[in-house]
């Protein structure tokens, strides 16, 4: 028997009704202001006008993307909220370079490749040879000590040291622990450093004058057991002559690193600070050998707030160290404490309340709720 004639017209109509407001929904609004390159005529590529050099487009890019513009750009969507202006820089000062010497110098440096035929005939035959260590010593001198500065950031280490106050580490710190009698072990910035290397304390070396003081700090950012925002002083040697670290004050012995077992990777930070005067560090003493944790419970904030006025942080170095069986020595030999042990409990699977029809759903789906783990696929 056909349907009538009026309910027809009401489904029709109720089917209309849902239509147009699923339009209305999907309705695209006008822009707020003027499109990107919305001014420039695509039609005659040709006319328009060529940069011819990388740096004059570089020139206009900059210009460009500092420019106010009506839109959000992706740091403002989903960087950090916090203006990085705000920062307190506690570092050293920029060291003053003139701009003018510095391009004569690298002009020169130009007509002296492009001069020798030897150097410009191996480029071409790709047999030159590179001198890395000129080229890593370039990259301390200019771009190094930012990149380094971008490292620690990403790493979170100015906001759990400093409270999220930056400095720029402008003294190059090398530091490098010695396995075996011949090889070295070097600490980068975030490589990995396992705790059986790292038993002994390591060689540091830094450019200093001769009569200047320095404070070298070693502090474990993750490892402490009981506060959540304190760490471990593992090493703290402090007035020391230059750059011989050899004579200057142990004030805190060296205690190799222990990260707990299952507890994941834990981040070590060297820190290098200059000093304007001799500093009184009696306070921050311990006992030799130290191995009550208590007593190695440190605050690197509260250390340089403490000292803000005669030292300036310099240098920095780190690594990332997670658990091995030399840990289990330290912890029973030399720390006389059991060793504790962590384990990542994954939290249950999370399975929506169960429909009583599950439509379009494999037999698997029924597996979610069943109390055994018996498989109900594969059985029929």
């Amino acid at each position: 028997m056909a349907a009538p004639w009026w309910r027809a017209a009401l489904y029709g109509s109720r089917r209309w009704r849902a239509f147009s407001t699923s339009a209305a929904c999907s309705r695209r609004t006008a822009p707020l202001g003027p499109m990107p390159n919305e001014d420039i005529d695509v039609s005659n590529l040709e006319r328009l006008e060529k940069y011819r050099s990388f740096e004059r487009y570089r020139r206009r890019a900059e210009q460009e993307a500092r420019a106010p513009h009506w839109w959000r750009t992706y740091w403002e969507h989903f960087g950090e909220k916090s203006d990085p202006k705000d920062k307190i820089d506690i570092g050293l000062p920029p060291p003053k370079i003139c701009r003018t010497q510095q391009l004569l110098e690298r002009k020169q440096v130009l007509r002296e490749l492009r001069a020798n035929v030897e150097e410009e005939r191996a480029a071409r035959l790709r047999t030159a040879q590179i001198p890395l260590e000129e080229v890593r010593a370039e990259w301390e001198r200019t771009c190094g000590p930012y990149h380094k500065q971008r490292l620690a950031e990403y790493y979170g280490l100015y906001r759990d040291l400093f409270h999220g106050a930056t400095f720029v580490p402008r003294v190059p710190l090398h530091v490098a622990y010695a396995v075996g009698e011949e090889d070295l072990m070097p600490v980068y910035h975030g490589n990995e450093v396992t705790p059986t290397e790292a038993t002994q304390a390591p060689e540091v070396a830094y450019e200093a004058d001769q009569d200047s003081l320095w404070t070298l700090l070693l502090t474990s950012l993750d490892g402490h057991l009981l506060e959540p925002d304190a760490e471990y002083v593992h090493w703290l040697v402090t007035n020391i002559p230059g750059n011989r670290v050899a004579e200057g004050q142990e004030t805190c012995p060296y205690l190799q690193p222990f990260p707990a077992r299952g507890s994941g990777f834990h981040r070590f930070a060297f820190l290098l600070f200059k000093q304007d005067k001799p500093i009184d560090f009696s306070e921050d003493t311990r006992p030799s050998p130290c191995y009550q944790l208590a007593q190695r419970t440190f605050h690197t904030f509260d250390f340089y707030k403490k000292h803000q006025e005669a030292m300036t942080p310099a240098g920095l170095a780190f690594f990332q160290c997670r658990w091995d069986d030399s840990v289990t020595h330290v912890f029973h030999q030399l720390l006389d404490m059991r060793e504790p042990v962590f384990e990542f409990v994954r939290p249950s699977p999370y399975h929506p309340k169960q429909k009583r029809f599950p439509h379009r759903q494999p037999l698997r789906y029924l597996d979610r709720y069943r109390d055994s783990h018996e498989p109900t696929y594969g059985i029929y």
